[in-house]
């Protein structure tokens, strides 16, 4: 006859047999956790190796990009160089023509120059012999009448044989 086993006994079976279903359980955790934390490494590593490479071909393209932005600023450089440079000369070109030209036209020629100046010499000299022949007289109309008068110089002495000459005045 098989006894049975008091109740309590049966219930401590029943905690035995759950405690031990609760340490599988818990040694499968366990291993699944290892396995997640293995794969989460492994993950781990591919994405930081997949974000190196897509860095590293973005920032060789923004290289690429930089050096050929640096290469049209420089060409656009040059060019503002030329432009300013054609810009500069040509102000400094037109104003200069214009200048020379203006003076061409109004500025008599060599030859007319050289007329010019045997003129003046030539009136220079009629000039000259005009002021030792009386021409710097002072001669004006006097009176009522406009009679001819002249301005005498009082200091100098009197010439002639009834003294009626006197001498002008800046000779």
């Amino acid at each position: 006859m098989i006894t049975e086993a008091p109740p309590a006994d049966d219930a401590a079976l029943k905690l035995g047999l759950l405690m031990e279903t609760a340490h599988s359980h818990q040694d499968l955790i366990d291993g699944s956790l290892k396995q997640l934390q293995a794969h989460t490494q492994g993950l781990d590593e591919v994405v930081r190796g997949e974000i190196r490479r897509v860095f590293i071909a973005e920032m060789g393209e923004l290289m690429d990009e930089s050096l050929r932005a640096a290469e049209v600023l420089r060409g656009l450089a040059r060019a503002a160089t030329v432009r300013v440079a054609w810009w500069s000369a040509l102000i400094g070109i037109v104003p200069s023509g214009i200048v020379a030209l203006l003076l061409w036209w109004w500025l008599p020629a060599p030859a007319q120059i050289a007329v010019l100046r045997a003129e003046h010499e030539r009136l220079s000299a009629g000039v000259a012999r005009l002021a030792d022949s009386g021409g710097r007289i002072d001669l004006r109309r006097c009176g009522d009448t406009s009679r001819l008068c002249v301005r005498i110089d009082r200091r100098a002495p009197v010439y002639g044989e009834q003294s009626d000459y006197l001498v002008v005045r800046g000779y």
